[in-house]
């Protein structure tokens, strides 16, 4: 199997990094600003938060990143040290962080499922998504950025794969719910 074009260029530029190459930490900031950028976004509550946070992320990254001995393991190091310093803030704030759902429930078809097929518009995506619990935001978020497999996600959350997997299912009926019911109260789940 190809691996995605975006991981490989990650991984080369990890390892110039590394090797002491300047210019490539300013190289793999570029290539995962965007998508941490909205990953972070999903869990924190302002987009003033995001970008502290995302600052946090990248300085603890250029600090500790010289010690990752996988370039591969980069992605998830990344995404983990950004939802630690997310997390930090959330707690800050009061805002918990978990939800009651804990089965480790085995998926079958459903998992396939889009829970946004047939909404095109955005803003109602991401305004269903921002009234989500934070775990179903952060599954759905992760799962569909697809840069990390449902193990890498697990070790990033700090759970077994088969709770990604109940989550994700969870998260998936409720923002279909959400978004079907947008203009009603579809605030399924969440724990703020």
């Amino acid at each position: 199997m190809l691996r995605d074009k975006r991981l490989i260029e990650s991984e080369l530029l990890v390892v110039r990094w590394l090797r002491g190459d300047p210019e490539a930490f300013g190289a793999i900031v570029g290539l995962w600003e965007r998508s941490l950028f909205y990953y972070v976004r999903r869990l924190v509550e302002s987009e003033a938060d995001a970008w502290e946070v995302m600052q946090e992320a990248w300085l603890k990254v250029l600090k500790a990143g010289k010690s990752l001995r996988d370039p591969a393991a980069f992605p998830a190091f990344l995404y983990r040290t950004a939802r630690n310093a997310a997390v930090s803030r959330l707690r800050q704030k009061g805002v918990r962080l978990e939800s009651r759902e804990t089965a480790q429930n085995e998926i079958g078809d459903e998992a396939a499922e889009d829970p946004i097929e047939g909404f095109d518009d955005a803003d109602e995506v991401h305004t269903a998504l921002d009234r989500l619990a934070v775990s179903h935001r952060e599954v759905l978020t992760l799962f569909f950025l697809k840069e990390l497999s449902l193990e890498e996600i697990a070790g990033l959350l700090e759970i077994p794969v088969g709770t990604v997997k109940s989550r994700l299912h969870h998260a998936r009926r409720a923002m279909r719910q959400c978004l079907e019911n947008l203009k009603g109260d579809c605030h399924v789940g969440r724990k703020q």
